[in-house]
């Protein structure tokens, strides 16, 4: 991972929980290779505060009209009740996936974010998933072929995942920016989808040895 930052989009009706694994063990030192985890920047239409559909207050970092991909290392798209009843208003994401993947930076897409993406055409001709293949053919996208009945795939530069796989979302990004040793990857994602507490001495190893580095 050349840049070490990590993009957040945040908007009105966010899905809260959809992140909520990924964001802070990109953040944690032990996730990475190297000590000091990722920045996590959020970036909005504007920077004037969003809501989230837990109730949350996020007052954006930069506006989206601002972000450059030459400064990022992954755009993360969250689910959002707005994709379905909005979704005019959050195309302005998409597009911007579309310049990240034309530079070679990767994003990550979740829920009805992936719904975004298929009416941009980022997924007609990319392996993905999402909620449910008729949760995506209403888009009219051209990428059915494509869909699998996974609860996350990655294609390329792009990561999707459906509303109840935030684990295996985070452990997709984690693999595609290499933030993690193959077994600590493994350990963290038995750890936190099956509850295998055998793999915690693994990820306690790992922060040791990030630690003493």
């Amino acid at each position: 991972m050349t840049n070490g930052t990590v993009h957040l989009a945040v908007y009105d009706t966010l899905a809260d929980w959809e992140t909520g694994y990924l964001t802070p063990h990109l953040r944690n030192g032990l996730a990475h290779k190297r000590p000091g985890g990722s920045r996590v920047t959020t970036v909005g239409l504007t920077t004037d505060p969003v809501t989230t559909m837990g109730g949350v207050r996020i007052l954006p970092d930069t506006a989206l009209a601002d972000l450059d991909p030459a400064d990022s290392a992954l755009l993360v798209l969250p689910g959002a009740s707005a994709w379905d009843t909005d979704a005019d208003r959050l195309a302005p994401f998409t597009r911007t996936a579309r310049a990240f993947l034309d530079a070679g930076v990767p994003v990550a897409a979740i829920c009805g974010a992936t719904a975004g993406l298929a009416r941009e055409g980022l997924l007609d001709e990319r392996p993905h998933t999402s909620n449910a293949p008729d949760y995506l053919a209403a888009t009219g996208y051209a990428g059915a072929a494509h869909y699998r009945d996974e609860p996350a795939v990655t294609g390329g530069d792009v990561v999707t995942a459906g509303a109840t796989a935030p684990i295996a979302f985070a452990r997709e990004v984690f693999a595609r920016l290499d933030v993690f040793e193959p077994d600590v990857l493994d350990a963290w994602y038995r750890l936190f989808a099956h509850e295998d507490t055998s793999a915690f001495e693994v990820l306690q190893r790992a922060a040791g040895a990030t630690e003493g580095v």
